[in-house]
Order: structure tokens, then C-alpha cells, then sequence
């Protein structure tokens, strides 16, 4: 892929069942673990798996009658691609920004801080 782009939601959710299972998928195999759920047809699966598959994310092959689909990208690629988009557009690429927006949202414990120090003293040592 010459340049992930960021999915809609559906498409990563659909991701993150694809992520889950060992390959290939199909699209009952995504009805079954998450479309069903969403209220989704068969064919609501099968468009957003060829949309995955037009953007560079999934491959497909056809076996008979059915299709599978195997990822071409994959999870730890794609969450470090997010994150990092997350930490230029909101946190103007400062960890320090991140984690005083969570701090002063009280969304950290003083354990959660505890943590965050003992990981940062490891990785200055490594």
C-alpha cells in the first residue's frame, strides 16, 4: 500500500474482525461476528469487504462460489497509523499534551501515573 488512509468506521470495523480471525474471511463469517449485530444484510458486508479491497486493505480471491478475503494490512500498521494521526491533529504531536489532557480530565489514577512513570524510566534505560 503506497499510503494508508483512514477508514470510516464501518470499514474498521470490519477490520477488526478481519484482525481477529485467522485467514481468509468471508462475508458470513463477518455477518456472523459483527453484521448481525449492526442490522446489516449480506450484502452490506460484501460491499464494505470490496471497498476494503479497492482501498488496498484486503485482497480477495474467489473459492467456487464464494469469496474470501485476507488482509494486506495489518492491525499494529494500522493503529500505529491512527494514534499518530490522533497525536498531530489533537495533541500537536506532544505526549506531554496527551497526558495533561487526560490528567486534568481526571481520566488518570494516581496508579495509572504510577504506570506511566515506571514505563517511561524503562524505555530512557533500554
Amino acid at each position: 500500500m503506497d499510503k494508508m488512509k483512514k477508514l470510516p468506521d464501518a470499514e474498521f470495523d470490519i477490520m477488526k474482525v478481519v484482525w481477529a480471525y485467522e485467514p481468509p474471511i468471508t462475508a458470513n463469517m463477518i455477518m456472523k461476528h459483527h453484521g448481525n449485530g449492526e442490522g446489516w444484510k449480506v450484502q452490506t458486508a460484501i460491499s464494505l469487504l470490496l471497498r476494503l479491497v479497492e482501498r488496498g486493505f484486503l485482497r480477495t480471491e474467489k473459492t467456487g462460489k464464494e469469496r474470501t478475503y485476507f488482509p494486506t494490512v495489518n492491525k499494529e500498521d494500522y493503529l500505529k497509523f491512527e494514534t499518530g494521526n490522533f497525536m498531530k491533529q489533537f495533541h500537536n504531536n506532544s505526549f506531554l499534551n496527551l497526558v495533561t489532557t487526560l490528567y486534568d480530565d481526571e481520566a488518570l489514577t494516581d496508579g495509572d501515573i504510577d504506570e506511566l512513570l515506571k514505563w517511561a524510566k524503562e524505555r530512557r534505560k533500554g
